[in-house]
């Protein structure tokens, strides 16, 4: 992925106003993220902690979303498997993010789900640069580039549902 810069990022949201996108938070550090491992740039709001937002290039155009979350659930033991990178997390690790659609539906509150990785590293995670705490990446006979194919692919699927 390219680097972002702020306007870049503010600009490309299709699913909340111009006013929420110049509200919401961008992380203070995108000179130092890792932008040639990264398929999306994805982070937590700080300051709201059930909101998340991903960037993803598509076709020379960038595609911004803001999802929620729900929290956590106490004593809920499982491990779940993220739906873009198909990476196993421990509890807390995957979790339902949903995005309002854009235009007319999501101002009828039309929403779409996905299960994520958290902490939305999934570029990281299929490429071995972050490992999730229980370690489970199964071992594939998938090439690094068809598994970052299928990760971009599940990505982009999602982000076709927000716009139909």
């Amino acid at each position: 992925m390219k680097p972002l810069t702020e306007q870049d990022i503010r600009s490309s949201f299709i699913n909340c106003s111009k006013g929420e996108a110049k509200r919401l938070a961008v992380p203070r550090d995108l000179a130092d993220r890792p932008w040639d491992d990264l398929d999306f740039l994805g982070w937590r709001d700080p300051g709201a902690p059930d909101r998340s937002y991903l960037v993803a290039e598509r076709e020379g155009r960038l595609i911004g979303v803001t999802l929620r979350f729900p929290p956590p659930q106490r004593g809920y033991l499982h491990r779940s498997l993220c739906s873009l990178c198909l990476t196993g997390h421990p509890r807390g690790g995957v979790s339902l993010m949903t995005a309002r659609k854009a235009g007319a539906a999501g101002r009828e509150g039309n929403s779409v789900g996905v299960y994520m990785c958290a902490d939305l590293a999934c570029s990281l995670y299929v490429r071995g640069k972050k490992i999730s705490e229980s370690g489970a990446r199964f071992e594939e006979s998938l090439t690094l580039e068809e598994q970052i194919a299928r990760t971009t692919g599940n990505l982009f699927a999602f982000l076709d549902k927000l716009s139909a």
